[in-house]
C-alpha cells in the first residue's frame, strides 16, 4: 500500500503558496482603521440583530472591532463581523449616496461583497460591488459613535482604511479526490481496537484518535501498520467536572483533529451516555509527535435545558478557508456555527442541518467541488453486534445547508443516502471522519471477534455526479 496523494500535495501547497495570484490582501482577521479620524470600524453596541448600525469607535479590543475578511471570487471579499457571524452590507442594496452601512445574515449578494483596493501608502478603498460606491466616514466625523455609510468614490481621506491582520484565515481545503477511483479498502494490521477515530497525517506519520481514557493514540509510518501511543490528558482535567460533574473517570469522546493555520487542534467531547449534559473541548499542538499538547479549555457546552446536545465535534474549512465547526446528535440534531480563527472556538448563530428520528450524530464535513458534503452516523451505537450505526450523506452549496440526499430529502426532514450500511462481518459502521476528500476511517463491530469495536479504512471515491462512494 502506497499513498503517494500525500506527498504529492506537500509539493503542490508549496508550489500554490509561492505562486499564488496576487490579490490586495490575503484572507484573515482583521481591523479597519480610518485615515481621517484614525478609529475602527465597528458594529454599534456589538449588537448581534440584523441591521445593526456599523460606526467608528476608539480601539477597545472587542469582537465588535474585528472582521473576518475572505475573498469570495476575484476581487470580491464579505466582511463578516467576528462578534455577530453577520456580514457588512449596503443597507436595502441602496444605491444612494449616504446610504447607511449595516450588518446582516450573510447571503452572498452583491450588496454584501466589496471590493477592496490598495490605493499604496498603507491604505485601502472598500468599494460595495452592488452599488460601485465606497465605504465612507459619513460628513468627515471624528466622534465616537460617527457613522458608516456609502458615497461615490472621490479617494478622500474619509474613504480610506487601513487594515491591521489579527490572525491568517487559509485558503480553499485541498481536494486530491478521484472520480470513479479504484476501490480500496486498506488492509491493517497492528492496534486495531478503535471506536470513533479521527486522523492526521504529519511528516511521514499517521495519526489516530479515539474515544477512550486520556484520548487514547495511536500512529502509523504507513497507514497500515497501528501502534498505540500515550493518552493526551492521561489524569484528565479538573474543569471537566465543572460542565460534566458526572463523567466516568477520564473518559473523552469522538476527538477531531485537523490542522489550522500552522497548528493541530484537537476538539473532543465529554459527557455521560444519554445526557445532554456535554463540553466540547480543545487541545492543541505545533507538532503531534512533540507531545507537547495545551489545554484551551472549553469550546461549548449544553445543559438538560438545551435541545441539543454538544457531542461529537468536528472543524470544517469552508470553501473560502474560514473554518467552523459542526457537531451534535439525537434531540434537535446536527448543528454548526463560525469559528473564530484567532481563539479557534465559536462564535455567531447556531444553524441546525441535519436530524433523524431513531438516532443523529457524529457529523463529518468537507467541501469538494462546488458542494459541502455532510457525512453522519445513523442509528443506535455501542451495543456491539446489536448495533445500527450506518454511514449517510447528503450536500449542499451553501456550509449552512439546506442539505440533500441523493433524492433531494433535506437532512433536516430526515434525509439522508447511504454511504456503508457494514455487512455480516462489519456490524454499524459510523464514527466516521474524513481526510482531506479521499481518505475515510470509522470503527465497526467485528462480528467474528465477539463484536470488538476495529478500525477501518478506506479510499474514499466519487460518482460522475459528485456523490461519495467507495
Amino acid at each position: 500500500m502506497t499513498h503517494s496523494r500525500i506527498l504529492i500535495w506537500l509539493i503542490t501547497t508549496v508550489f500554490t503558496l509561492s505562486h499564488s495570484l496576487a490579490y490586495a490582501i490575503d484572507n484573515g482577521v482583521f481591523t479597519i482603521k480610518s485615515k481621517y479620524s484614525n478609529k475602527l470600524v465597528e458594529v454599534s453596541n456589538a449588537s448581534q440583530s440584523n441591521a445593526a448600525n456599523v460606526a467608528q469607535w476608539n480601539t477597545n479590543g472587542h469582537n465588535t472591532q474585528k472582521w473576518l475578511i475572505t475573498r469570495v471570487s476575484g476581487n470580491d471579499y464579505s466582511i463578516i463581523n467576528l462578534n455577530s457571524g453577520k456580514a457588512l452590507e449596503v443597507y436595502a442594496r441602496s444605491n444612494a449616496d449616504g446610504a447607511n452601512v449595516v450588518q446582516y445574515e450573510f447571503n452572498g449578494g452583491a450588496s454584501q461583497l466589496w471590493k477592496i483596493n490598495d490605493v499604496g501608502n498603507g491604505y485601502y478603498s472598500f468599494i460595495n460591488s452592488y452599488s460601485g460606491k465606497a465605504m465612507d466616514l459619513y460628513n468627515f466625523q471624528t466622534s465616537n459613535g460617527a457613522n458608516i455609510s456609502q458615497w461615490t468614490y472621490y479617494g478622500n481621506d474619509a474613504q480610506l482604511w487601513s487594515l491591521s491582520k489579527l490572525a491568517n484565515v487559509e485558503s480553499t481545503p485541498w481536494d486530491p479526490s478521484l472520480t470513479n477511483g479504484p476501490q480500496n479498502h486498506w488492509q491493517l494490521s497492528g492496534n486495531l481496537v478503535t471506536h470513533d477515530p479521527t486522523i492526521a497525517y504529519e511528516n511521514g506519520t499517521w495519526w489516530l484518535f479515539q474515544t477512550g481514557p486520556g484520548i487514547y493514540g495511536k500512529w502509523s509510518s504507513n497507514g497500515t501498520d497501528w501502534n498505540g501511543a500515550d493518552p493526551i490528558f492521561p489524569y484528565g482535567l479538573s474543569w471537566w467536572a465543572n460542565y460534566v460533574p458526572e463523567q466516568e473517570g477520564t473518559d473523552v469522546w469522538a476527538p477531531e483533529i485537523k490542522f489550522y493555520n500552522g497548528k493541530a487542534w484537537l476538539y473532543y467531547a465529554i459527557s455521560t451516555f444519554g445526557s445532554r449534559v456535554s463540553a466540547i473541548g480543545l487541545a492543541s499542538t505545533t507538532s503531534i509527535s512533540s507531545g507537547n499538547w495545551q489545554d484551551d479549555g472549553l469550546v461549548i457546552n449544553t445543559t438538560n435545558s438545551n435541545n441539543y446536545n454538544a457531542i461529537d465535534p468536528d472543524l470544517v474549512v469552508a470553501k473560502d478557508g474560514a473554518p467552523w465547526l459542526t457537531f451534535g446528535s439525537w434531540n434537535t440534531g446536527i448543528k454548526i456555527m463560525r469559528v473564530n480563527p484567532i481563539t479557534m472556538k465559536p462564535f455567531g448563530q447556531l444553524y441546525s442541518i441535519a436530524t433523524k428520528s431513531g438516532g443523529l450524530e457524529a457529523p463529518t464535513i468537507i467541501y469538494r467541488q462546488g458542494y459541502y458534503y455532510l457525512f453522519a452516523s445513523a442509528g443506535v451505537c455501542c451495543a456491539g453486534t446489536d448495533s445500527t450505526y450506518r454511514i449517510i450523506y447528503g450536500r449542499s452549496a451553501d456550509i449552512r445547508g439546506p442539505y440533500l440526499d441523493k433524492n433531494g430529502v433535506n437532512m433536516t426532514a430526515g434525509g439522508g443516502s447511504l454511504l456503508d450500511g457494514g455487512n455480516s462481518r462489519w456490524v454499524g459502521p459510523g464514527g466516521q471522519d474524513i481526510l482531506n476528500t479521499d481518505v475515510i476511517v470509522r470503527h465497526a463491530y467485528d462480528a467474528d471477534d465477539s463484536g470488538t469495536p476495529k478500525l477501518l479504512i478506506s479510499t474514499l471515491n466519487w460518482d460522475n455526479s459528485g456523490w461519495p462512494k467507495y
